[in-house]
């Protein structure tokens, strides 16, 4: 196999990975559950079959981005996304180097970006002219305002992984059911959080009483629920949102909940899928790694 080199991207719960070869083609690629963060020993296991196959005479270049367990070292907005430096992997390897874009920070309020910046370079270079916010939903959702080709601001929110939380372990797992999905009432959940989010708490423990009480109807529960946080999340990142241009990255359910939640406030967000944009973004990495 004529390995050029080999992009990776780690999240909080899986690996992603792609070798290229020499013109630019994607020759094979793999998604693999992994541990948080990801080891750099972790990445040369996943990779190590390719690189007993490449029949290049140089060591392949592997560059990973995401959750990895290295030295901090982030560069502080406003920034170009990928203006980080690349890191040493340290790892001792006769086949492959490794090198880990390092993430960007930002002071006030105090936040982190792990590998998001590699899918904002991504939507930057698709979009050139895009200027306004980029909404990345996951466990952790940022908001991110680009302008000028940098990002000038962002924020994150654990939205995504109180939802699982609270469907899978806390008091209301069991008033949740798993009725169908009811548009209107997550659509008024949404709306209750956003004009009151100060109610959050007391809102979500209302779930069991209706439970309790016979109130709740079929699907009511889980679209009550997500309305309520990601209305809550909303009303928070009013100021990125609101009368801006919003991209959306993001290909799974949680995606077409805040997106459709963006729509209810009258915003027609841009969508990008977020694989496509991770494989631009390394590869934009790879360009600034040979220049």
């Amino acid at each position: 196999m004529k390995v050029d080199w080999i992009a990776v991207s780690c999240s909080d719960t899986s690996l992603q990975a792609w070798v290229f070869g020499s013109s630019g083609e994607i020759l094979d690629e793999l998604t693999e559950s992994i541990s948080s963060p990801a080891k750099a020993t972790d990445i040369i296991d996943r990779v190590s079959p390719w690189l007993d196959k490449a029949t290049t005479p140089h060591r392949v270049s592997i560059i990973a981005c995401g959750n990895i367990d290295h030295i901090p070292n982030y560069t502080c907005v406003p920034c170009a996304p990928l203006s980080a430096p690349i890191l040493d992997g340290g790892i001792k390897d006769d086949r492959a180097t490794l090198q880990i874009i390092s993430g960007i920070s930002q002071a006030s309020p105090a936040d982190v970006l792990l590998g998001a910046q590699v899918q904002i370079a991504g939507f930057q270079a698709k979009f050139p002219k895009f200027d306004g916010v980029l909404l990345l939903p996951g466990p952790h959702s940022v908001w991110a305002h680009v302008s000028a080709d940098e990002i000038v601001s962002f924020q994150s929110f654990m939205t995504g992984e109180l939802m699982a939380i609270i469907s899978q372990s806390s008091s209301l797992k069991s008033c949740l059911g798993d009725g169908f999905w009811d548009d209107r009432i997550f659509d008024d959940a949404l709306s209750e959080a956003l004009s009151r989010p100060e109610r959050l708490a007391a809102k979500l423990l209302s779930l069991r009483a209706d439970h309790l009480l016979g109130q709740a109807k079929g699907g009511s529960a889980k679209a009550r629920l997500a309305g309520l946080l990601v209305g809550a999340e909303l009303a928070a990142a009013k100021p990125y949102w609101l009368g801006q241009m919003v991209g959306v990255i993001g290909a799974d359910a949680l995606t077409e909940i805040y997106i459709n939640a963006l729509k209810s406030q009258g915003i027609a967000a841009q969508h990008a899928d977020p694989t496509e944009m991770t494989k631009a973004g390394l590869a934009l990495a790879r360009v600034q790694q040979l220049s």
